[in-house]
């Protein structure tokens, strides 16, 4: 009977790993699925008999029902949000031992960026397994292209290094804002309508300004720290960022897992 213990010390050594962290959502799905609703629970469950003490001038929240289009971007922006945020924390993971070994005094900041990246990291990690998105199909190749990414450029330097952190931080800023902008959009049009718009949705833009404020910090670190000077820049930024731009197109339309209600 020791088969089951060889493969339980396996999967705990797999457990130490972000790459667990990214896939544990999806591998550990219930059965049946649970997703948010565009109204509260108390809402859901209230009786149709209105008590005694209830106001009957006062009504319930309105609350309307998600398009299929916008289930779809809601799933896209979560799954493609994890997806990015395991890169930055593996292009980080990979930068770091170089380039702090040529830079000491670049081991705060980089473990302060590298932080800030888990934590986003963290709670998309949280959403996914909240609304039983799947992530990505595409997570060993984001992993090995982040990895080989980060060390490279360590590699060939402190202004390059800051450089691939000022490129991605650029696209990751706008990919927000997109985001930002389309949910805004959509809450206005609620609201003209005479819908309320629902707390967690109300959670989800705070979440999302967070982070994006976040990580336009860490391009300023990186302007700040001679990313600039990196030669040749505008090549180097310029391929980093059309490779984003790419891996977010291509993670956007794979594997449409979608939030039935928000």
């Amino acid at each position: 009977m020791s088969l089951p213990r060889i493969k339980t010390c396996a999967v705990r050594q797999t457990l130490q790993s972000p790459l667990r962290d990214f896939l544990l959502p999806a591998l550990s799905q219930p059965t049946r699925r649970q997703f948010l609703s565009t109204t509260t629970k108390n809402n859901a469950t209230v009786s149709s008999t209105p008590s005694p003490s209830t106001d009957p001038s006062r009504s319930q929240p309105k609350r309307k029902p998600l398009t299929q289009e916008q289930r779809d971007f809601l799933s896209s922006a979560l799954r493609v949000n994890q997806a990015g945020e395991l890169a930055a924390t593996l292009i980080y993971t990979a930068q770091t031992p170089p380039l702090v070994n040529a830079h000491p005094h670049l081991r705060p900041l980089m473990a302060h960026m590298y932080a800030q990246e888990e934590g986003h990291f963290n709670t998309f990690n949280s959403l996914i397994a909240k609304h039983r998105v799947r992530p990505t199909a595409l997570y060993p190749l984001w992993s090995v292209l982040a990895t080989g990414l980060g060390w490279s450029t360590a590699v060939m330097g402190r202004e390059a290094a800051m450089a691939c952190t000022e490129a991605v931080e650029t696209e990751i800023g706008d990919h927000y804002n997109n985001q930002i902008r389309t949910l805004l959009e959509m809450f206005e049009q609620w609201e003209t309508e005479g819908y309320e718009v629902g707390k967690e949705l109300q959670d989800l833009i705070t979440t999302l300004r967070r982070i994006r404020d976040e990580e336009l910090e860490h391009l300023d670190h990186a302007v700040d720290n001679d990313a600039k000077k990196a030669e040749p820049h505008w090549l180097l930024t310029g391929v980093i960022r059309l490779g984003c731009r790419g891996a977010i197109w291509v993670s956007e339309r794979i594997e449409q897992t979608q939030i039935t209600d928000l």
